[in-house]
């Protein structure tokens, strides 16, 4: 698709609802901030049908062994970094799973690299070395929907047959249209002109949330409502598997400390002990 034949509808860049912020009190700055934020759940509300239809289709692939790809650039390529960071502590899966790739590369995580999201070559080549196959879903993140390094990397893997997603801020935007499953959150404008690291963010975070926490529980990451596959990575860990352990199968404290450290999961933990 070329990103010359569409003049997308720029919500995110349009006019704040407020004006002359800088001569705003704290008290103020804090309450309109908040005031606009409230408006982020009704968008993604309106979003759930196209989250589902693309979830559903990722769990098809995620059980025969698929990974999630995201790409992003700026704060959208952040917030797909520390998803996929955050899923293998949470759930026990392994890092390989959900991939964070952000225009820049690791640099981008920390410093600003602009011209970086301007890459139409990219990010392809970047999923290539991964080897990435059918079984895979790239997931573009861009709120402007505008983003070259994104569009271009969805559309090359759309096509070679490969799961597509995005999410965005602007309706009808070049990244919409280049994904198959197109997630569009339109919060409206941004508390300050054009800084989607506001609403906007917040929308994509939450999306994100949606979609890896639904699929790990889908694919047996949690048993009821607890997170028995999380790594014991730090003593708040190991005191929150012990508890899980203790209530579950109606044991001592210490006891079930024992297990777990001994098993390496409460899941684990609490298999062997039943059998």
């Amino acid at each position: 698709m070329s990103l010359k034949n569409s003049s997308p509808i720029n919500v995110t860049e349009s006019s704040s609802n407020f004006d002359n912020l800088d001569k705003m009190s704290v008290e103020a700055l804090l309450t309109s901030i908040n005031e606009e934020d409230s408006k982020v759940h009704l968008a993604v509300r309106q979003a759930l049908p196209n989250i589902q239809a693309l979830v559903e289709q990722m769990e098809k692939r995620m059980l025969n062994g698929g990974r999630i790809f995201y790409l992003g650039a700026g704060t959208s390529g952040r917030l797909g970094v520390l998803d996929a960071s955050e899923i293998p502590p949470t759930f026990g899966v392994p890092d390989t799973v959900v991939i964070g790739l952000i225009a820049g590369g690791d640099t981008a995580l920390r410093k600003s690299v602009e011209s970086a999201e301007d890459d139409t070559t990219k990010a392809w080549e970047t999923l290539t070395s991964l080897s990435i196959t059918k079984n895979d879903t790239v997931i573009g993140i861009a709120a402007s929907g505008t983003t070259p390094y994104v569009i271009e990397g969805v559309n090359r893997a759309r096509e070679h047959g490969i799961l597509t997603g995005c999410i965005t801020c602007n309706p009808d935007s070049l990244l919409a249209k280049a994904a198959e499953f197109p997630i569009e959150a339109v919060v409206g404008p941004e508390f300050v002109t054009g800084s989607t690291r506001l609403k906007s963010g917040t929308a994509q975070k939450m999306i994100l949330n949606m979609i890896t926490t639904s699929l790990m529980i889908r694919l047996g990451r949690v048993k009821g409502n607890r997170m028995v596959n999380m790594q014991l990575t730090n003593k708040k860990l190991i005191e929150r598997g012990s508890r899980m352990i203790s209530e579950e199968l109606q044991i001592p404290l210490d006891a079930s400390r024992a297990l777990l450290l001994e098993h390496g999961s409460v899941k684990n933990a609490i298999e062997k002990y039943k059998k």
